[in-house]
């Protein structure tokens, strides 16, 4: 099988092309056995999962994404863009503006040049559409009309005030004064697994630095702790924002151990989030 290994923010991904390569296309019950072995760091290549681009008939694209346990997820925002920007560089996409579909729905994105005036087009701006904000949308135990913010609760003897977002993919945010200080290893299991997300959750916490500034730590479900998580970073400004602890309508900088990102929310409608995708390297793999 030929893949490609590629990174946003170092969320890094093994990517197989399904377009126009049947050797890259498998019996449907070895993907999350696969994405297991490429996954891992010394027997694998080595990723937080593995990416399938296949053609779609409800969009332009299509993503299927395995984390590292084999289990599959909705969506990926740093995943998205690396979906995006080989897409665009290997010649299927015609046009800068295009669509991808995710288990999490539909998503726009748009292809833009790199800030040093590169001829190439290295950052890759996603509509990650619109947050789902009642917990029958996470989905979390509760009423599922109503919405989670700085909601209190306790996890075996932590108590934390959570507030929970969907981004395609279920977010619990949880403030913090401190973010290196928190033990993400040992909480972010605990939260992920709680009987109060049925369909287990990523974790994230946040230290608001400013207005338009926060720093973000994630521990994401059926991956673990992870350098960065673009639906996290849309999921953890949309909880600052309904807090009120950063402005609406304008960019907010999300800085995580990868590098940063550019989300921007109204208040009201689509996330926008903005940000890079690089490639390590490609090869066969003998499976």
């Amino acid at each position: 099988m030929k893949f490609t290994k590629m990174h946003g923010l170092g969320n890094t991904y093994v990517i197989f092309n399904q377009l126009d390569d049947p050797g890259n296309v498998l019996e449907e019950d070895r993907y999350p056995e696969l994405s297991r072995k490429v996954s891992e760091i010394k027997f694998g290549i080595g990723s937080d999962g593995i990416i399938l681009i296949g053609n779609s008939q409800k969009a332009d694209f299509k993503m299927r994404i395995f984390n590292e346990d084999g289990s599959e997820a909705k969506n990926c925002g740093n995943g998205l863009r690396c979906v995006a920007k080989y897409v665009f560089d290997h010649g299927y996409a015609s046009r800068r503006n295009f669509t991808i579909e995710t288990l999490g729905g539909i998503v726009s994105v748009e292809m833009e040049e790199g800030r040093t005036g590169e001829d190439h087009f290295s950052f890759v701006s996603v509509d990650m559409g619109k947050p789902g904000l009642q917990k029958g949308s996470i989905p979390m135990q509760g009423d599922p009309d109503t919405r989670t913010i700085d909601e209190l609760h306790t996890f075996d003897d932590q108590s934390l005030r959570i507030t929970c977002i969907s981004i395609g993919n279920p977010h619990a945010i949880i403030f913090t004064e401190d973010v290196q200080a928190v033990e993400v290893e040992r909480l972010g299991p605990l939260i992920e697994y709680s009987s109060l997300f049925p369909e287990r959750v990523n974790v994230g916490w946040v230290q608001v630095k400013g207005s338009r500034e926060i720093e973000y730590r994630v521990w994401e479900r059926g991956s673990g702790i992870t350098m960065a998580c673009g639906t996290g970073a849309c999921a953890a400004v949309v909880a600052a924002s309904l807090n009120g602890l950063v402005d609406l309508h304008q960019p907010i900088t999300v800085h995580l151990p990868g590098g940063d990102l550019e989300i921007i929310w109204d208040g009201e409608g689509h996330v926008r989030k903005r940000g890079e995708a690089v490639y390590i390297c490609s090869g066969e793999l003998i499976v």
